[in-house]
């Protein structure tokens, strides 16, 4: 490891602490294994980033270049050629973990298990902090046979919702929850949000609460893994989209949103401080634009990364890399932006909206066409598939139990570990 400039353990709980106090400290935390090792045993806010793929993504994830940037292994020497591979990119400020990360076992730290951890530790803490409601599969199913006057609303992908949805759904990812519920629904509609397991059910259906919906909102418990456990059959090759809210919808969801970005102290900024975020040398902003992929697709602005507001949520790690940047999200009218930004600062975030109208005065250069499918398969690439329908059903059962059963325990290594602050509003 000659000529890698190191950081022990405990330097590095220090920095830690730096960015919890969030004084506009910036780490980018990197582990260079692959990603089968990765899913393993990692750090809590360590994005993964293997050899294979710093060439095409390290400057997507982590834009500017003299950003503090600490690389990690499990002693393999993994770090030390990302590492090397970094500076010659152009990365200034680049160090290796010391020993690894069974160095920051022994000095106390915790290792986790798994993907997306920060956000479906933080999922689960936000289930036990606001107490949100759940209802069983074997309730809804009930529900749903009685006649109930219901809305399932699936937050998840619309892929994710072709492959498999509960009877009677509807796809609504995550980030558009708020902006369309209000036409789907009269007084006596109880609503259900579903996702594969458990993260996006339970923030979805407290998005819904936090903004103030007076209908009954629940979140299906342990979601369509948790239909299949109860022996209940899912639909197949469905795409009923929730649709764009009327003038009516758009305004109550609007008057929802900004009562949420007073309680938890969302901000915005308009289009020339952006510019000038984006130029700031000295610290880094990353520019999301969280509306859905085809609208995205159909005209974003050139500094903007497509992160529809429910994955974001979902997956900070992947999305987001440097602790302590600056956020700004965008979307046509800040619905979706504000509602995203919310739970971003609850998770520690300096998160921000963009001014809603950059859409209608943006023209020419500054207006990009298409989406950004090859970030998109970046990213799956990295991601060890959930366990769905393998040919064993008992496999498949066993693998989905397992799956829920970790989710769920995230909070007992959370009550471990005091580097570890979320701020709920």
């Amino acid at each position: 490891m000659a000529d890698v400039r190191t950081m022990s353990a405990g330097e590095l709980m220090e920095r830690h602490r730096e960015l919890l106090r969030g004084d506009g400290t910036e780490l980018a935390l990197v582990d260079a294994r692959e990603p089968t090792e990765f899913t393993r045993r990692h750090l809590l806010y360590a994005a993964n980033l293997p050899l294979s793929h710093v060439g095409l993504e390290a400057a997507a994830r982590i834009p500017r270049r003299d950003t503090p940037v600490l690389v990690c292994d499990d002693g393999g020497g993994e770090a030390a050629a990302v590492a090397l591979e970094l500076t010659v990119l152009g990365y200034t400020d680049t160090a290796v973990l010391d020993v690894g990360i069974d160095a920051w076992a022994a000095a106390g730290g915790e290792l986790y298990s798994g993907i997306n951890v920060p956000s479906k530790l933080f999922g689960e803490l936000v289930e036990e902090h606001f107490g949100t409601p759940h209802v069983t599969a074997a309730e809804l199913a009930g529900w749903l046979a009685d006649g109930r006057d219901l809305a399932v609303l699936d937050s998840r992908t619309r892929r994710e919702f072709n492959r498999m949805s509960i009877p009677t759904g509807r796809s609504c990812p995550g980030g558009e929850l708020v902006r369309r519920v209000g036409d789907l629904i009269d007084g006596g509609t109880t609503v259900v949000v579903n996702c594969a397991g458990r993260t996006r059910s339970i923030m979805g259906a407290q998005s819904l609460r936090s903004a103030g919906l007076p209908n009954a909102v629940y979140a299906l418990k342990d979601g369509t893994m948790g239909w299949e456990l109860a022996g209940l059959e899912l639909e197949h090759g469905r795409d009923e989209l929730a649709p764009e809210p009327s003038d009516a919808g758009r305004a109550e969801a609007a008057a929802a949103a900004q009562a949420v970005a007073e309680r938890c102290d969302v901000r915005t900024i308009d289009r020339a401080g952006l510019d000038d975020w984006l130029a700031d040398p000295n610290r880094t902003t990353c520019f999301m634009d969280v509306r859905t992929p085809e609208e995205f697709a159909a005209g974003h602005l050139a500094a903007a990364v497509g992160a529809p507001g429910g994955q974001l949520v979902q997956a900070t790690d992947e999305y987001l890399m440097t602790r302590g940047a600056r956020v700004v999200l965008a979307d046509s009218d800040g619905i979706g932006a504000t509602m995203t930004a919310s739970w971003l600062v609850q998770m520690g975030w300096d998160a921000w909206v963009l001014e809603p109208g950059w859409l209608d005065s943006t023209a020419g250069p500054d207006l990009v066409i298409g989406g950004n499918d090859a970030a998109e398969a970046a990213l799956r690439s990295r991601q060890p598939p959930l366990p769905y329908d393998p040919e064993d059903a008992d496999v498949a059962r066993a693998a989905m139990q397992g799956y829920l059963d970790w989710e769920i325990a995230l909070p007992e290594q959370y009550a471990r570990d005091d580097l570890v602050e979320f701020r709920f509003c």
